[in-house]
């Protein structure tokens, strides 16, 4: 069985995140979106936890939940997630057997309010969190592993420094891919995963990062064992240069830095501006070579960008103007869904429909995109102009 699944997501519990984020909205966009399992996000929040046992229904004691058919008829299923933050303000994504063992799970924590946020800060380091993961049968990895803010890496050198066991995944995050993570020996063991960690169930911000996975069976085991194996068939993102945070760069004005100039000013900006780290450059310091190490432990990395910004980059208009929702309101009628449309359809049925978005799609599938890169805070751009 191969699942399109997104692994990471908020509730609107989380600080920054849509009052939209709620159970019937997310199955909704996801079906549209293509993806057939999505994260809950957020399981150790009480009230997130309510709003999910009043709307889920759990699929034959599997782990894998199903939205109440009295809510609606959607083919997207959930699993039980959790992002949380450690001592060190370090982010890592916990996947949960099931909602019942989430409630069980929180009270193993110390913090000062678990209901604080749906990401919650516990007062632990991550050997601790993972230790309690793993008694409870949870799988467990870093979040966004290079995110100069709260990844992994802005803090350790090694995995294993920050667990003292090895974790059970790695979460990429926006500002790297598949490639550039290879350059790190380290790393030439553990899954990859690529997950959108969305604040907002818009088609242009959920699973805009999802992981094409091979299951035995559609079960929490099942997810866990694929996932274990490395049985991911394609790793589905944006290009890295697109994340916000690829090159060193100023968060305030965003100009871009080299590292030892950077390092020279102190990582303070002429503007007055504090300069940061980009992925690009942390990468570079960790990695063995500088050439991929060992790509053929990994499946291939596909680049795509949400087809509502697309039509909105093409076109010129707002993505949640009437004109980009006609469109893919139309193209999500004719394709299925959007997965299909950016990564399954024939460019030539596309074309039929929408030549200057076939030609864009054409572009990206054959990684011949001209891309103003992210840095400081600042998404990249890709120049759809040539």
């Amino acid at each position: 069985m191969i699942i399109n699944t997104d692994l990471h997501i908020h509730s609107k519990y989380s600080m920054a995140t849509s009052k939209n984020m709620i159970i019937p909205t997310i199955a909704a966009e996801c079906q549209k979106k293509g993806i057939d399992l999505i994260a809950t996000g957020d399981a150790f929040h009480s009230a997130w936890l309510n709003h999910m046992e009043n709307h889920l229904t759990q699929i034959n004691n599997t782990g894998i939940y199903a939205i109440n058919q009295s809510i609606g008829d959607f083919s997207t299923n959930f699993i039980t997630t959790v992002e949380v933050e450690d001592n060190h303000r370090i982010h890592h994504l916990i996947i949960i057997p099931s909602i019942d063992v989430a409630w069980s799970m929180r009270d193993e924590f110390v913090t000062k309010n678990m209901d604080a946020d749906g990401r919650p800060k516990i007062r632990m380091d991550a050997s601790q969190i993972i230790e309690i993961a793993q008694d409870y049968n949870c799988i467990m990895g870093p979040a966004h592993v290079f995110t100069p803010w709260t990844g992994l890496f802005k803090e350790y050198d090694s995995i294993l420094d920050c667990y003292n066991t090895k974790p059970d995944f790695v979460e990429l995050g926006l500002s790297a891919d598949t490639y550039l993570a290879d350059r790190i020996g380290q790393l030439n063991d553990y899954t990859f995963l690529t997950n959108s960690d969305s604040h907002s169930p818009w088609s242009h911000r959920i699973a805009r990062e999802f992981n094409r996975i091979c299951l035995d069976e559609l079960s929490y085991d099942g997810v866990v064992s694929a996932i274990k194996n490395n049985r991911i068939i394609e790793n589905y993102g944006l290009d890295p240069r697109m994340g916000k945070y690829h090159q060193t760069g100023c968060s305030s004005c965003y100009k871009i830095y080299s590292t030892s100039d950077a390092s020279k000013l102190n990582m303070r900006c002429s503007c007055g501006g504090r300069i940061k780290k980009g992925v690009l450059a942390r990468i570079d310091e960790l990695a063995d070579e500088d050439k991929a190490h060992n790509q053929g432990n990994h499946p291939p990395y596909r680049y795509i960008v949400p087809l509502a910004e697309l039509l909105s980059a093409i076109y010129d208009k707002g993505v949640t103007t009437k004109f980009v929702k006609t469109r893919y309101d139309k193209l999500i009628e004719l394709f299925g869904d959007e997965i299909s449309v950016l990564v399954d359809a024939d460019v030539d049925e596309i074309a039929k429909h929408d030549k200057l978005l076939a030609g864009v799609i054409k572009q990206y599938r054959m990684n011949e995109l001209n891309v103003i890169v992210g840095r400081g805070g600042r998404y990249g751009q890709v120049d759809y102009s040539t």
